[in-house]
């Protein structure tokens, strides 16, 4: 049973070029192990996006839904995050 399949891609030439560079370095054997850790990393942020939207914004909605009264006007929650933002700044 073949566990692998062979691909022809065409990448533009920054990417080509750092494909190459990966290898050349020695941080990677091949242009094919460059390649699959993308791939796998790919999978992994796809694979935390999903999470968080099940988790964390699902939730959200599903309790904004039922109490619409919770919600925070834009301009309200904006100033927040600043106010959040320009606290972590000067500690």
């Amino acid at each position: 049973m073949r566990t692998t399949q062979a691909f022809s891609i065409t990448l533009p030439l920054e990417m080509a070029e750092m494909v190459k560079a990966k290898v050349a370095s020695g941080e990677y054997a091949t242009e094919s192990e460059v390649i699959r850790d993308g791939l796998r990393t790919l999978a992994a942020r796809d694979a935390a996006v999903e999470r968080w939207l099940r988790e964390d914004v699902a939730p959200a909605y599903d309790a904004h839904k039922a109490d619409p009264r919770r919600a925070v006007p834009l301009d309200e929650g904006m100033a927040r995050v600043r106010a959040r933002f320009a606290k972590g700044k000067s500690a």
